[in-house]
């Protein structure tokens, strides 16, 4: 059996816009300036303590905390008034179709969401059912710790060379190396193609086309379903 584990943000989904609001509400919580769009985006995949205490800096990192529970009750706020609907990326859906329809295959998420969000996820987009091990922020060190990949292995019984991990930032690659799973990135998120590379990514790719080659390169798959 094998296991192919997802990010969310910048992976299954187009969450840039939504997050973005999240970290301003958060930013104008404490009165402090928001940054840039590319350095506030850079953060995606932490959990969210820790990307507030990465973007304020030590000085102010003592008011992260406070920044993240405006985030989150903002989050909560717009999802009950039907906002925040992040779209899937093109071709998100088809691929995980594909991977559903082997026996040999396990599919699982690893982000830095609350568990919350995932099932906002789930909800919107109707992918209930898909996923065997779903890892969050709410149990998990963030990335990039292994410990979401170590926990995600232990759930199915699938050996670490047996798994791999799909992502957009620097900390997917590196938590699924921490993991001793294999990295495989997508260039379509928020962190650059070259960073991802040097971050340990076996493959980067540029659309959910290629991702069942990747992974059967990687994992040494048969191409037809077992």
């Amino acid at each position: 059996m094998y296991l192919v584990i997802f990010d969310c943000d910048g992976t299954l989904i187009d969450s840039q816009h939504t997050i973005l609001h999240g970290l301003e509400v958060g930013f104008d919580a404490v009165g402090l300036p928001m940054p840039d769009r590319q350095t506030a985006l850079s953060i995606v995949g932490l959990s969210l303590v820790q990307a507030f205490e990465t973007l304020v800096g030590p000085l102010n990192a003592h008011l992260a905390p406070d920044m993240a529970q405006a985030y989150r009750e903002a989050k909560i706020a717009r999802r009950q008034i039907g906002a925040d609907e992040d779209p899937l990326y093109p071709g998100a859906r088809e691929a995980l179709d594909r991977l559903r329809e082997r026996d040999d295959i396990l599919l699982g998420i690893a982000t830095g969401k609350a568990r919350r969000g995932v099932d906002h996820m789930l909800d919107v987009h109707d992918l209930h059912g898909r996923f065997v091990t779903i890892q969050t922020a709410d149990t998990s060190p963030s990335k990039p710790h292994p410990d979401m990949i170590l926990r995600a292995l232990s759930e199915t019984g699938v050996e670490a060379d047996k798994a791999v991990m799909i992502g957009d930032t620097t900390f997917d690659m590196e938590m699924a190396l921490a993991g001793r799973t294999q990295p495989i990135g997508v260039s379509w998120g928020y962190h650059e193609v070259d960073a991802l590379r040097r971050s340990g990514a076996v493959n980067v790719i540029n659309h959910f086309d290629e991702l069942f080659d990747s992974i059967s390169e990687c994992l040494k798959l048969n191409r037809e379903p077992a």
